[in-house]
């Protein structure tokens, strides 16, 4: 990480898949930035992908975005399910979302090409909640967080396909957060190529909005 202090790893319950410019940013974001590999098996992963590749492949790959924030990408919103997806949606909330929390009817979708990146942006909090969790699908990368005001704290999340990222709170608001493109993706010394990469996407209300309000743009996660 150019421009980082000393690598640190944190050692519990996320080792090998978080890593950050010192122990006091692993700290802080213990709770607020979550990895959680194999959340899907290998079948789970594949009955998404099956779902989602017919609407999909209708779309074309963009390179603007209203923000600004995502290139080769294209993406929707999707409010129905197979009852076998949906008994995973279900698993993320459960793992993802306090009892209190009401999410968006519908799930964002996100569909990046292989030399498809996100830049580092903060989500505004008029379009989605406290949390966000998104399932990563097809291909690994690398998911960078980097302080507004501190630039030297960051944070690299290593997102396998199968994983489950959770961010909240301070990593969502104090934190810009990116997908590295395939020439920066790596995590520490490793290298991980970028292939196409799916996102499912799965967001809590922001506050004050009903559940079913639309025309509220989706984060670019």
């Amino acid at each position: 990480m150019a421009g980082g202090g000393q690598v640190v790893l944190r050692t519990v319950s996320q080792q090998g898949w978080v890593r950050g410019s010192g122990a006091a940013v692993l700290s802080r974001l213990q709770d607020a930035a979550v990895v959680r590999p194999g959340f899907l098996s290998a079948a789970e992963e594949e009955t998404l992908s099956r779902e989602l590749e017919p609407e999909l492949r209708r779309r074309r790959y963009e390179y603007d975005h209203w923000d600004a924030a995502i290139h080769g990408f294209r993406e929707t919103e999707k409010s129905r399910w197979s009852e076998a997806s949906r008994a995973i949606l279900r698993r993320v909330q459960a793992a993802a979302f306090g009892p209190g929390q009401t999410l968006l009817s519908s799930v964002h979708v996100l569909d990046l090409e292989p030399q498809g990146y996100i830049k580092p942006h903060v989500d505004s909090i008029k379009f989605c909640g406290s949390t966000i969790a998104g399932l990563s699908l097809l291909s690994p990368s690398v998911m960078r967080l980097v302080h507004t005001q501190e630039p030297g704290e960051w944070l690299e999340l290593l997102l396998e396909p199968g994983s489950l990222y959770i961010l909240r709170g301070s990593a969502r608001y104090d934190f810009s957060h990116e997908i590295l493109r395939d020439e920066e993706s790596f995590f520490g010394e490793r290298r991980i190529p970028r292939g196409r990469r799916i996102s499912v996407i799965c967001r809590s209300l922001p506050e004050g909005m009903g559940p079913g309000e639309p025309g509220q743009p989706p984060p670019a996660c």
